[in-house]
């Protein structure tokens, strides 16, 4: 079974009109405008999944600055995966330091929605390292088993679009105050997981997990082999961030690395198998 964790939908309107849409967000106006972005409806998805071989895919729109986009967004989720559930499992744009927040979360949860993401701190304007502003999303989804998608990126390196000042101290802090959430650190986590050889850092990030999302732009194959020896390979989630990178460009690199079959079938699915199925998802 093979499952992508990160794909990225917009509803048929949005697209046709996506500079009025970003009239007033400037960062979906800025990830929008790039040369390198597409957008695609739940059907496009689904005829690539066919083509890559991949046989579930977890949908979600974008997280917006405005609350009433992110319901928008929302409603389009909970309709394509009931109607193509076999196939979609959706999560849930939000914006954390909303007051009604909590309501969004039940509403979707109840549509059928069964995690949060993929949040954009500095696109949001939220500081998540302020507990304060992250507090009444998280402990919702805790209590719907919902776990949460977070954009990260490495804090060294080449800059592109979509690298934001998000540093990896706020994403610490943020694991911090909330050590029991299901955390889905997207991009590898910027690197942040290399500190799990650090006991204190382990037993902290004990609910967190990485996902693979734009690898290819970023890390060598070896970073699969690395997350092998430091024994969190089970923490690793293949996610393509389609329709950005197509789910076929990622199989040379694994090939390329030390991995048995059983631990190469893991990450394409047995890993985030095992999570779903906390969150009460059976696929």
């Amino acid at each position: 079974m093979r499952i992508d964790m990160h794909v990225h939908v917009t509803p048929p309107d949005i697209i046709k009109q996506y500079q009025k849409f970003g009239e007033k967000e400037p960062y979906f106006t800025l990830l929008s405008n790039s040369p390198q972005n597409r957008f695609v409806t739940a059907e496009e998805v689904l005829i690539h999944m066919q083509e890559a071989k991949i046989d579930h895919s977890v949908i979600f729109g974008f997280s917006f600055q405005d609350m009433g986009l992110c319901q928008y967004v929302n409603d389009y989720v909970m309709e394509v995966t009931r109607k193509y559930k076999d196939k979609l499992v959706g999560f849930a744009a939000v914006v954390p330091q909303h007051p009604h927040v909590e309501q969004e979360i039940e509403r979707c949860y109840q549509g059928g929605l069964r995690g949060i993401g993929e949040l954009f701190p500095a696109g949001q304007n939220f500081q998540i390292d302020d507990a304060n502003q992250t507090a009444a999303m998280a402990n919702c989804s805790k209590h719907y088993h919902m776990p949460i998608i977070v954009h990260t990126n490495e804090p060294i390196g080449h800059d592109y679009i979509g690298k934001t000042s998000t540093s990896l101290r706020e994403i610490d802090a943020f694991i911090k105050h909330h050590p029991d959430q299901p955390i889905i650190l997207a991009h590898w986590g910027g690197g942040i997981f290399i500190y799990e050889h650090m006991k204190e850092i382990k037993e902290k990030f004990k609910n967190v997990y990485y996902d693979t999302a734009a690898m290819i732009f970023l890390y060598e194959p070896a970073i699969y082999d690395t997350a092998k020896t430091m024994g969190i390979l089970d923490k690793v989630l293949f996610g393509s961030d389609y329709p950005l990178v197509s789910p076929k460009r990622y199989d040379k690199g694994l090939k390329e690395t030390t991995l048995t079959e059983q631990e190469q079938n893991a990450i394409y699915g047995g890993n985030a198998k095992r999570l779903l199925e906390v969150c009460g998802i059976r696929l």
